[in-house]
């Protein structure tokens, strides 16, 4: 039986245009708006303010600045145009939304893990710990590990769970009570935002 080759081309996904310009503004009317509509004025040598237009017509504008014609608001009726530079829009658009995106703050969550039968000291070195990270702004999860037949204290590791999130109290907020998800038991722990002075 013949074997079919297999294409070396790979398929080609087409990214969706998010923008109509141009030729491809195929509504009547547009509504036309933007901070160079002076400039166009004095270059086409007609006043234009911020209206309604043919598209035709400002197409024509934007040819003769050597501009594009963009949509921007193409669910308004009639969708809302501009007369820009299309390669420098993208560009802004592109810079405004990667300092949206550094600016929103990524959440840590540091982790700290008890067995059932944690002795007082362990349990106080890591009651330090968790403070540290909550001071610093980072969220806690702190869990119970249950080994083997350790499985039998649940009660004793809820209470230890309790009462860690007891002793935080003023550094942070449980967001659930301590909750068993396979051989461990848990708490999210998140920082106390102190108002600034």
């Amino acid at each position: 039986m013949a074997r079919r080759k297999k294409s070396s081309k790979r398929p080609q996904f087409k990214q969706k245009k998010r923008f109509n310009t141009n030729q491809y503004i195929r509504v009547p009317e547009i509504r036309l708006v933007g901070d160079n509509l002076e400039e166009l004025s004095r270059e086409i040598g007609q006043k234009i303010e911020a209206g309604i237009y043919q598209t035709a017509a400002a197409l024509q504008w934007a040819k003769l600045m050597e501009l594009d014609l963009v949509e921007i608001s193409p669910n308004a009726d009639p969708p809302v145009c501009k007369i820009i530079d299309f390669k420098k829009f993208l560009f802004e658009k592109k810079k405004k939304e990667k300092e949206f995106k550094s600016n929103t703050a990524k959440t840590v969550i540091k982790e700290i893990r008890f067995g059932p039968n944690t002795d007082d000291h362990d349990f106080q070195f890591k009651l330090k710990h968790a403070k540290s990270f909550l001071e610093k702004g980072y969220k806690v999860k702190a869990y119970v590990h249950f080994r083997g037949r350790t499985i039998v204290f649940k009660d004793r590791g809820e209470l230890l769970l309790l009462k860690f999130l007891k002793e935080l109290e003023e550094y942070g907020v449980g967001e659930n009570l301590p909750k068993m998800e396979g051989r461990r038991m848990h708490i999210m722990i998140a920082p106390i935002k102190k108002k600034k002075k």
